[in-house]
């Protein structure tokens, strides 16, 4: 992480002595639960620098950067990529999700014997990051790729024993697209569906909850909380697509991006002990 030139820069020998163990719960437990602004911080994210800068307005001790870093990897820390969560999500209706609407879900399923799947899609494009590689140190390696952009969107939907569907699809995604997955999810299975997806407006269109509402019963969706993809398994999908199927198979056309999609996620449909892996990640386990 970066450490900004602000007036927080600590230099020098530790002003005050150690930290007493009740002092460094303290502020550990503070950088683990809160963020920077939070707490009235010139930062953003937990730098060395905001660190010191949060022990000395608490506790009126001035530590150097490298003594912060060492704070930090007693307490077990290390500098890591923040996952995003938007700021408009509820953390009253993500509980709720938990402890009392999936819960319910998971029970009429079963009860209804159904099958249980999470839904989501993604648009694709040849631009998308490469990723990163070794190189000599000042000299940039060249990764050589199309000069021509293009794309596609797909669109899965997985459960907890193994199951993969999916669908690739050069178009807009529109509501003839979704109900066009989802009389494919009708049609291969015998029993009823239970779809857990986002709010996307094609989701709650009129045209697919009429469509919905044709079928007897054969289908269901269900809504996830808003600005909640962590909570659905199916991101995962995404992230392997985009990091396996994409990154490390530069494609030089659609139609070679098509095919490398379409051939990861058949080779996945074929293992159910790998799609069952996607509901190993920390935030969906509870959908195990």
């Amino acid at each position: 992480m970066q450490e900004t030139g602000t007036s927080y820069r600590a230099r020098g020998r530790p002003k005050g002595g150690k930290l007493s163990a009740k002092q460094g719960a303290q502020i550990a437990r503070l950088v683990i639960d809160s963020t920077p602004d939070q707490l009235k911080l010139p930062f953003v994210l937990w730098s060395r620098e905001a660190v010191a800068a949060l022990i000395e307005k608490r506790l009126s001790i001035r530590f150097s950067l490298p003594t912060v870093g060492r704070l930090l990897r007693s307490w077990n820390m290390t500098p890591q990529k923040p996952a995003r969560r938007a700021w408009e999500q509820n953390p009253e209706a993500v509980k709720e999700w938990l402890d009392v609407r999936y819960p319910k879900v998971k029970s009429e399923a079963k009860a209804a014997g159904a099958t249980l799947l999470w839904g989501d899609e993604m648009g694709i494009r040849s631009d998308d990051q490469v990723g990163r590689t070794y190189g000599l140190r000042g000299q940039t390696p060249v990764v050589p790729v199309s000069g021509n952009r293009f794309g596609c969107n797909m669109i899965s939907a997985i459960s907890n024993i193994g199951q993969m569907y999916f669908k690739v699809f050069t178009e807009r995604f529109t509501a003839e697209i979704f109900i066009d997955f989802l009389k494919r999810l009708v049609v291969q299975n015998a029993r009823p569906v239970f779809l857990i997806i986002d709010g996307h407006p094609v989701h709650r269109s009129r045209a697919v909850q009429e469509w919905v509402s044709q079928q007897g019963g054969k289908i269901q969706l269900i809504f996830l909380p808003g600005y909640s993809p962590e909570l659905n398994p199916d991101e995962m999908v995404n992230q392997d697509v985009k990091s396996n199927a994409v990154r490390r198979k530069r494609p030089r056309d659609k139609t070679e991006l098509i095919g490398n999609i379409r051939n990861y996620l058949r080779t996945r449909q074929r293992k159910p002990d790998l799609v069952k892996r996607y509901f190993q990640e920390k935030h969906v386990t509870y959908a195990a």
